[in-house]
């Protein structure tokens, strides 16, 4: 299956957009902007985003920053002199959106926060997104994704749901804050575009990852105000000869067809099993008839059974292996790029328009690589003015 998109316009074609974002958080927001259209300028320090350190790296490029960013612009900029803020400022002007994830407070003291940018376009979308919110005891607190799923509750929920003798909260890699946090700023900053595009007001977002935590854990909120009798029951891994897979009876018909599926109609009228209620009792002793029905089988073919039966199920994917299953190839859920080092596949948004592209665009912007271009074109710099930012160490460009 071609993985060329067809030619279709973005929905955000046409919106400009600075991005003082690094790491994780603001870089999925503003990637998913760029997907859609958006003119994404990633406004970087000389030594650039952070992860572009990060392995995985080809040649000294990093796909981690190339996932992240691909589809934007760089333009690198010393902040730290007054020069490289009044660019800022005059950019400004011909921009729609700020996306930045600073600790609250920097952007104030560099003259680049809300009230100062929004008094140059009344129309500015700005986005701050950060761990505890702008205002408060906390706000000026570092909050990476793993402080905030400790600080959320999230780890010690998890860890409530572990069996056995497991005393310590567990270890997490993958970082749910951020990309929770960049999709409902997302989200946000689309509202409040829609709102400018109507009042010809813009707003300012004020994004927390911790209250994107919290929001994610709903029973778990309602559980801390009002404690179940007991615990609920979960699914947990089946295990079969080769492997293990999950399965999901959610509704009375499906653990009815869960019985007739497995051989085991009798279920269907054991007392300890026959309405929820019951099996909720009985749940660790359902969960070991499965283990002997799947014990001796084939992983696959308990998935093939339980399917076949229209029981919710699947089998354990390694992330290789999800990446070539069926359904994502079907989608085109991944793009190819390139970032000077080879192809490499990165995922597409989730989401698929009819009339519109959404996918990513294959450039990944080197350090400060466009800003000559940039400042040319938006402000209308000469090469003598441009040579002599560059000689002032305001302006750099690499690659």
């Amino acid at each position: 299956m071609s993985n060329t998109p067809a030619a279709k316009p973005g929905i955000l074609d046409g919106v400009r957009v600075l991005d003082f974002t690094a790491m994780m958080s603001g870089p999925y927001c503003t990637r998913l902007m760029a997907d859609l259209g958006a003119e994404v300028i990633k406004v970087e320090p000389p030594e650039g985003d952070y992860i572009r350190l990060r392995a995985p790296r080809r040649e000294g490029r990093s796909t981690y920053f190339a996932q992240l960013n691909a589809g934007k612009k760089s333009l690198a900029l010393d902040l730290k002199k007054p020069e490289a803020i009044a660019l800022i400022r005059e950019m400004v002007s011909k921009c729609d959106v700020v996306v930045e994830n600073y600790r609250p407070g920097v952007m104030k003291r560099l003259g680049l926060d809300y009230t100062s940018l929004s008094a140059l376009n009344p129309k500015l979308v700005y986005c701050s997104i950060s761990g505890f919110g702008q205002e408060g005891d906390w706000a000026g607190r570092s909050a990476y994704a793993p402080v905030l799923h400790a600080a959320s509750g999230y780890d010690m929920a998890n860890l409530d749901y572990q069996e056995g003798d497991v005393e310590r909260p567990l270890k997490n890699g993958i970082f749910v804050a951020d990309v929770l946090g960049g999709s409902l700023a997302f989200g946000a900053v689309q509202s409040a575009l829609f709102r400018a595009a109507r009042t010809g007001e813009g707003d300012h977002v004020d994004l927390s990852l911790m209250d994107a935590m919290l929001g994610m854990l709903v029973y778990e909120c309602q559980e801390a105000q009002f404690p179940a009798e007991r615990r609920r029951p979960l699914y947990r891994p089946t295990k079969a000869r080769d492997g293990f897979l999950l399965i999901a009876p959610v509704s009375q018909n499906n653990f009815e067809a869960l019985a007739r599926g497995t051989g085991h109609p009798e279920w269907i009228t054991d007392p300890r099993f026959a309405v929820s209620q019951d099996r909720e009792h009985h749940w660790g002793e359902l969960m070991q008839l499965l283990d002997d029905w799947a014990g001796p089988q084939s992983a696959a073919e308990c998935e093939a059974a339980m399917n076949a039966a229209g029981v919710p199920c699947s089998r354990y994917f390694t992330v290789r292996e999800a990446m070539q299953l069926p359904p994502l190839q079907e989608r085109q859920a991944f793009q190819t790029i390139d970032d000077g080092s080879g192809p490499f596949q990165v995922p597409n948004p989730a989401f698929r328009f009819a009339r519109t592209a959404a996918h990513a665009r294959n450039s990944v912007p080197a350090l400060g690589g466009d800003g000559p271009a940039l400042l040319g074109s938006l402000l209308g710099l000469s090469d003598e003015r441009v040579a002599a930012l560059r000689e002032s160490r305001t302006l750099h460009v690499h690659g």
